[in-house]
Formats: structure tokens, C-alpha cells, sequence
């Protein structure tokens, strides 16, 4: 178990909140990363492993064109498989992985092409064409070092998110003390 991932379940039971995986290149690797800490059942909703792409469509929501023009490696195909993730599970908030992690190029991207994608209460503010937030990752080094170093970023990712999620509220209370001030 990471200290990413106890982090993760540890504000996301402070805050009251639960969380939804969707995992293709990852193969189920971050839910049982998230499921290692204890307590995580308090605020694990669940995960789907939608490795193959009709499954990304039919389980996930994922637009069916977008898959068909652009494959499975996308942003936006991160991006929506964690927004669908999240509304299949009633999460408060959802992660995805997509990606290369070989041994041969897939849908024209080269290995170790990686996209991670957050979804949640904070991202549905933030100013994006997505409505979440979504990296891309350039990895080195064999699959299963790819795949690791996918989930390591997808809990960061999250982590970052919930961390400033924190901050703004902290932010926002110490404001509404002082303001009258």
C-alpha cells in the first residue's frame, strides 16, 4: 500500500466522500492499490476494468465516435471514462487510466503513452473542456513499470485534487470568519 494511496482514503473519509475507479491499461491495479489501505470500504464505491474499448463505450458512457476517430489513448476518452465512472457508481468523485504500456503500440500511440483523468466536485468548476482534469504521461521502461508508475500518477493526481479542494474550503471558511472583521 502506498502513502498516495492511504492519503487518498484518509481525505476522502475526513471529507465524507467515496470514490469510483475505471481502469483499462492499469487493469484493476489502483482499486487494489486504494483497497490495500485499511478503511478504505468506508469511501471505495468500486471500479470497473473496461480494457477493452467497446467496453469503455458501453459500461463507461464513453462517446462511441470519439473512440471510433481517435481510439482508446486519448484525453478525452480518460476524461469521460472518469465522469462515467463516477455517475455508474454514485461517486463523489472517479479516476481512469488509459494508455500504452506495450509491448506494441496501440490506436497510433507509442508505448508508454498514458492518460490519467479525475473527475469530482472540485473539477466540475475548474475551466476545462472536459469537465475534469486529465494528464499525459510520456513513461519509460518495461509494462509492468509502466503500469505501475500509471497508478502512482492517477492517486497523485487525485490527491493534488482533494488536497486543493482542502485548501479552497479552508480558504473560503477563513473568509467568511474574518470577513465581517
Amino acid at each position: 500500500m502506498s502513502s498516495t494511496a492511504t492519503e487518498v482514503v484518509r481525505l476522502l473519509t475526513v471529507k465524507g466522500g467515496t470514490l469510483a475507479v475505471a481502469e483499462s491499461l492499469t487493469g484493476g491495479l489502483v482499486a487494489a492499490e486504494i483497497t490495500s489501505v485499511p478503511g478504505a470500504s468506508k469511501v471505495f464505491r468500486g471500479s470497473v476494468t473496461a480494457y477493452a474499448t467497446e467496453l469503455k463505450h458501453r459500461l463507461l458512457g464513453v462517446d462511441a465516435t470519439l473512440l471510433a476517430q481517435r481510439g482508446a489513448v486519448d484525453p478525452q476518452v480518460a476524461a469521460q471514462m472518469a465522469a462515467g465512472v463516477r455517475k455508474a457508481l454514485g461517486a463523489d468523485w472517479g479516476i481512469a487510466t488509459t494508455g500504452v504500456a506495450g509491448p506494441d503500440p496501440q490506436d497510433g500511440q507509442a508505448v508508454g503513452t498514458v492518460y490519467v483523468a479525475v473527475d469530482g466536485p472540485s473539477a466540475e468548476s475548474a475551466a476545462s473542456a472536459s469537465g475534469g482534469k486529465v494528464r499525459h504521461l510520456r513513461l519509460n521502461g518495461d509494462r509492468a513499470e509502466i503500469r505501475m508508475e500509471s497508478v502512482r500518477s492517477v492517486l497523485a493526481l487525485l490527491l493534488a485534487e482533494l488536497a486543493g479542494e482542502q485548501t479552497g474550503n479552508e480558504r473560503a471558511q477563513d473568509t467568511e470568519r474574518n470577513g465581517g472583521f
